[in-house]
């Protein structure tokens, strides 16, 4: 698939996002091992802990459709920056090799990467 297309979904998915306290929309696209896009933003609650990052969304979203295999991730957020260390973990349990493209608001890639590298020495399944 090309990064492209993956990018443009994670750009149209923006407009979903739930960020009412921070005003900072984060969403993100996920490619599964069987081709499908799966997109989440960010949705904030009033509980500030209990707000839930674009790329969980996303990873529940796919999981629910019954992946659990998958290829590349984009997040998309001003400045471009990459996913938090709760979301690193949970990408860690499905794809700890995951290529991840971090693009800015206006649909520029900032970086790209890996997840091992964002989360070197990692605990997951293969720790238990």
């Amino acid at each position: 698939m090309n990064d492209e297309l993956l990018i443009e979904a994670a750009m149209a998915a923006r407009s979903a996002c739930y960020c009412p306290y921070s005003s900072f929309p984060v969403s993100a696209a996920l490619l599964a091992e069987s081709g499908g896009i799966y997109t989440g933003v960010n949705v904030e609650n009033a509980s500030y802990g209990l707000t839930i990052c674009a790329e969980r969304v996303a990873v529940g979203s796919a999981i629910a459709a019954g992946e659990r295999a998958f290829k590349k991730l984009v997040v998309v957020v001003r400045g471009g920056g990459s996913p938090c260390g709760a979301c690193r973990q949970v990408l860690n349990e499905f794809a700890p090799e995951l290529p991840i493209i971090m693009v800015d608001e206006l649909g520029k890639v900032s970086s790209r990467t890996t997840l091992s590298e964002l989360l070197p020495q990692a605990f997951g399944p293969q720790s238990l």
